[in-house]
């Protein structure tokens, strides 16, 4: 399976890294090893000094698809969940001034959390609520009525270069609120008022 994640879908996070409001979605890879294991904890990399944390709903695939039209994208998932896009902001920063991929800055070991996923019947996709707690307080406060590509359109875009298969995740992008992570921080989850996941920053 894959993981393939888009960047730049909130407005209010594109303001907040002073980045360029793009055409089309961005969109980058990270490996199957990047997912952390159910119930480890995250140990902050040797490689950076600011680990960032991004939460992001998820949508996983469950059948082989390409070129898919907007339209018939719902068929391609059955459930959505949360996650975590962590990032080396200073890695990231020092390869986007050379011009260079960000793989090393997005794509390490441990750097996708994947939280439990639930039916999408169960949610409004269109008015999706969800927050990541720092050591219980709401750092990140994000809707998917914010997004500037909603689920569907991802899942089309992506499938012009991607063949979409059966358990490959989609992060859906990040909304405003991203931060440093240090030792013994606790990071929680909620959508809609479930919590998707709990984990302990080492």
């Amino acid at each position: 399976m894959k993981i393939i994640c888009i960047g730049r879908n909130y407005a209010k996070h594109i303001e907040e890294l002073a980045n360029e409001r793009p055409e089309n979605p961005v969109v980058f890879l990270k490996p199957d090893s990047a997912i952390l294991p159910k119930n480890i904890p995250f140990f902050i990399p040797t490689f950076s000094n600011e680990i960032h944390y991004e939460v992001e709903v998820l949508v996983k695939i469950n059948k082989v698809g390409k070129h898919i039209s907007p339209k018939f994208a719902h068929k391609y998932y059955d459930t959505v969940g949360l996650g975590i896009d962590f990032t080396a902001r200073d890695v990231q920063a020092k390869c986007k001034e050379k011009g260079l991929p960000w793989e090393k800055a997005k794509a390490f070991d441990g750097s996708a959390i994947v939280g439990e996923f639930y039916p999408k019947e169960e949610f409004d996709l269109e008015n999706l609520s969800f927050q990541l707690q720092k050591n219980e307080e709401v750092v990140q406060d994000g809707n998917t009525a914010s997004m500037l590509w909603k689920i569907d359109e991802l899942i089309s875009y992506v499938s012009q270069f991607f063949t979409l298969k059966k358990g490959d995740l989609i992060f859906t992008g990040t909304p405003a609120g991203v931060g440093k992570v240090v030792e013994n921080d606790i990071l929680t989850g909620v959508i809609e008022g479930r919590q998707a996941f709990q984990i302990k920053v080492k």
